[in-house]
């Protein structure tokens, strides 16, 4: 993922449409306790809205103790380590965590951003999960996804079709600290294992790194609800905590999934993109809801081709929602796509 920055706004209308349908959410099926784990919900700026926080070099006093959560680590296996049935921490600089010092470590240590791989993996999982995804509908990923932390020597993050892992980098804000770039990399994941070898079109790569913003959106704001931490600062900014460092601009986004740009702003890059293609996809939980939403969109992805269109993709969206929920939820995702003025839809 590169580190661009495209703002947008968001009409008052859509956004508190957006946040009204997370009522309709509920907490995954196999949610049970587990040791507790001190973490950022979603990051920092996202739980105090202060547009000042920086990175200090990893310094423990840059951020406040009022920024950090609380919650349990679940789906652990007997291994000790932060292993479990949707996500394994493979290797890590310095010392491993240790399950029992879970709630102690803060941003300065390494095994904090350990801690929060595992967490958001894991709840991204159970997020598919309790949509339905290895049930009733397909599973998405769901194994135990390979992890690597602060093994990347360069402020970047990436997910690889070789060895089906996700690496962490480091430099400015470690990229594991934000959970939105933890969970835009399982967005990755999730789309490998729908189809292997996704992307090969810059229209396809586009779309997956559009996917992996809105994933970490709609998976962000579902915790927060579910564990009562709302969130304060915009929901559309994605990874606003890890872009301290490169953005001068407030707020501070990697990228937005509330833009303006249309088909024709096409420049061949997938990560700008991206930004048509997400927009969409809010747009589309804007209209049906979250938990609506998210099972057309997921759903969809399995019918998409390594190298589709944004053409075709959307065909099979707005195909996708016909056949799960009838006419209605047709047309709302035709019209969102149609706004976005992808042509063939």
């Amino acid at each position: 993922m590169s580190r661009r920055t495209h703002r947008g706004l968001l009409a008052a209308a859509t956004l508190t449409a957006a946040l009204a349908s997370l009522a309709a959410l509920t907490v995954p099926a196999g949610a049970s306790a587990g040791p507790q784990a001190r973490l950022f919900m979603v990051n920092p700026v996202q739980s105090s809205n202060d547009q000042s926080l920086t990175d200090a070099k990893d310094s423990a006093a840059a951020v406040p103790s009022s920024a950090y959560a609380t919650a349990a680590l679940r789906n652990l296996d007997a291994s000790g380590g932060l292993s479990g049935r949707w996500a394994s921490v493979r290797s890590d600089t310095g010392s491993s965590a240790k399950i029992a010092d879970a709630g102690t470590y803060d941003r300065h240590d390494d095994q904090f951003e350990q801690v929060m791989a595992y967490f958001w993996v894991n709840e991204s999982q159970e997020y598919l999960q309790g949509l339905g995804f290895g049930s009733e509908l397909p599973g998405a990923n769901d194994r135990a996804q390979p992890v690597r932390i602060n093994q990347w020597g360069s402020d970047n993050s990436f997910f690889t079709d070789k060895k089906a892992e996700i690496r962490f980098g480091k430099g400015g804000v470690d990229d594991a600290e934000d959970a939105e770039v933890v969970m835009h990399e399982y967005g990755h994941a999730v789309h490998h294992a729908q189809v292997p070898g996704f992307g090969t079109s810059v229209e396809a790569g586009a779309i997956g790194e559009a996917f992996g913003d809105y994933l970490a959106v709609t998976v962000g704001a579902h915790a927060a609800a579910k564990y009562g931490w709302p969130l304060k600062a915009d929901l559309a900014c994605v990874a606003d905590w890890d872009a301290v460092s490169y953005s001068s601009a407030a707020p501070h986004c990697l990228r937005r999934v509330d833009g303006d740009k249309v088909y024709d702003d096409r420049v061949g890059q997938v990560h700008a993109d991206g930004q048509i293609w997400s927009r969409a996809l809010f747009d589309i939980r804007s209209r049906l809801g979250a938990r609506t939403a998210d099972r057309v969109i997921v759903n969809a992805q399995f019918g998409f081709a390594p190298d589709t269109s944004f053409s075709d993709a959307a065909r099979t969206t707005i195909a996708t929602a016909r056949a799960m929920y009838g006419a209605a939820a047709e047309t709302a995702v035709r019209d969102a796509f149609r706004a976005r003025e992808i042509p063939g839809v």
